[in-house]
């Protein structure tokens, strides 16, 4: 960044009533370091299972994964453009898990 860059924004900062001493402190700072800005990390991708692995998560057949699924237990996710369901959510497995144990 050249200088007069610099100091034409070190005026504007001074000019701007709402931007603080200590943020237009680190404003500046950051311009001088040049370091790049962080890109907001995306939020991970709900992780879908399928009902073989939640049983074997669950240590029951896949009888009784249909089952709770009728009863509302476990929330059956469909992709968009499908008819039938692609599994089950992990955290509402977990979720299961952690709060009830294994359903009898």
């Amino acid at each position: 960044m050249l200088g007069t860059t610099l100091e034409a924004t070190k005026s504007i900062l001074r000019a701007d009533p709402s931007v603080t001493t200590p943020d237009r402190a680190r404003l500046l700072a950051l311009l001088r370091n040049g370091e790049p800005d962080k890109e907001p990390t995306a939020p991970a991708p709900e992780r879908i299972i399928r009902r073989r692995e939640t049983a074997q998560r669950l240590g029951c057949s896949l009888r009784a994964i249909d089952t709770w699924a009728k009863q509302g237990l476990l929330a059956k996710i469909k992709l968009p453009g499908r008819v039938r369901s692609a599994g089950f959510r992990e955290r509402d497995i977990i979720a299961l898990i952690q709060s009830r144990g294994t359903p009898a």
